[in-house]
């Protein structure tokens, strides 16, 4: 299972928010990449990046440090999401060394726009599914629509989607633990990976999502708590790979 460190960008800086609220928000660093290079030696395997500005605006507003962050570490897969609506975004990043976009409001909103993007872009293309009670957020959260998260993801599985991005929104940067059940429940309702998000907080937490990873999660996100220091990356990692 992959252990995925989450740098949010908001204003060119490294933050976290609480449950996405945009005026919640922790400043961790000044240089996001110089905060990628230490969980890079850390020994991650993936990033994930998230443009928060972006997510607001609806267009990228941080992709200036996304290059950055893709320059200097060449050779991490990276995953990117926030203000992703339109092909020329997605070829923008693909071609400066992203490996995965991930499109969250634009799905909900015009669900074709994925099918092209796949078809477009196979093997790149990652569809984020925020919840809240079972039902997707979209615009950065600010919004909760009437859409069943497992209805919306069974809906990707034939575009050729990588992976589902699955937030719990009510668990995100809240240090309360991640919503086994609903991951779960998730991942076996489709045949696409799944990678849990919101409220990785303790060991138990990755020891709780590995012990169901069979169930098709592929990895976790890991946010506030490595930046608050409840969990040590490289102390994580030992755990998932001893485990194998």
């Amino acid at each position: 299972m992959l252990l995925i460190p989450a740098i949010d960008l908001k204003d060119g800086k490294c933050v976290r928010l609480r449950q996405g609220r945009m005026n919640d928000e922790t400043i961790f660093a000044d240089d996001p990449v110089e905060m990628a290079g230490k969980w890079v030696d850390a020994g991650c395997k993936r990033l994930h990046l998230i443009d928060l500005n972006g997510a607001f605006e609806g267009e990228p507003v941080n992709a200036d440090v996304i290059n950055r962050i893709c320059e200097a570490y060449p050779d991490v897969p990276i995953q990117v999401g926030g203000g992703i609506r339109n092909e020329d975004t997605v070829a923008t990043y693909l071609d400066v060394g992203v490996t995965y976009v991930i499109i969250g409001t634009q799905a909900i909103k015009a669900p074709h726009f994925v099918t092209d993007m796949c078809n477009e872009f196979p093997g790149h293309i990652i569809v984020g599914l925020d919840a809240k009670d079972g039902l997707v957020a979209v615009e950065g959260w600010a919004e909760v629509s009437s859409n069943q998260a497992t209805d919306v993801a069974q809906q990707f599985e034939d575009d050729g989607v990588s992976a589902i991005v699955y937030t719990d929104i009510a668990r995100d940067g809240m240090m309360k633990g991640v919503n086994i059940e609903a991951t779960k429940k998730l991942a076996e309702a489709i045949s696409i990976p799944v990678i849990a998000s919101g409220g990785v907080t303790h060991y138990k937490d990755i020891r709780e999502l590995q012990a169901v990873s069979d169930s098709g999660i592929m990895g976790a996100i890991i946010g506030r708590a490595i930046y608050e220091g409840t969990i040590e990356l490289s102390e994580a990692q030992k755990i998932v790979d001893e485990s194998k």
